[in-house]
């Protein structure tokens, strides 16, 4: 059986995709890195922004700033929005502290009390059986 030749230019009109003799795979190559770029890259982005509420918390010190990790990681596991979107306006808004003054009125009244001068209390007696060991 003979062998066909090939055509001198066949070589020259083969796309650069089509696999080559030796097997190797240029386009599945470069898509198979691709794809793994992209699925990181959106992974690292999803996670930053279920992170931005913590952030913000953490920044200016926020009182509640368990509350707003707890209803970020409620958002991450569950995909519900509401719960990112709730720890944002927690995050975002710092709820006014209505005791403070309350506190600083009833310091202020007891500093106006005079300070009692509380007794010692006195010593308890000793154990007889004590006292001969010590000495």
């Amino acid at each position: 059986m003979a062998t066909p030749e090939i055509h001198p230019l066949a070589a020259e009109h083969i796309p650069s995709y089509v696999v080559a003799a030796d097997g190797s795979d240029f386009l599945f190559t470069f898509m198979l890195v691709f794809t793994v770029a992209v699925i990181l890259l959106i992974g690292v982005g999803y996670f930053t922004l279920h992170s931005i509420p913590e952030k913000m918390a953490h920044e200016s010190n926020h009182p509640q700033f368990q509350l707003v990790g707890i209803l970020a990681l409620l958002a991450l596991f569950t995909h519900n929005g509401i719960f990112w979107i709730a720890a944002i306006l927690v995050a975002g808004f710092q709820i006014p502290d209505l005791a403070a003054p309350l506190r600083s009125i009833a310091d202020a009244i007891r500093s106006l009390t005079p300070a009692r001068q509380v007794p010692p209390a006195p010593e308890p007696p000793r154990d007889p059986e004590t006292l001969v060991e010590e000495r």
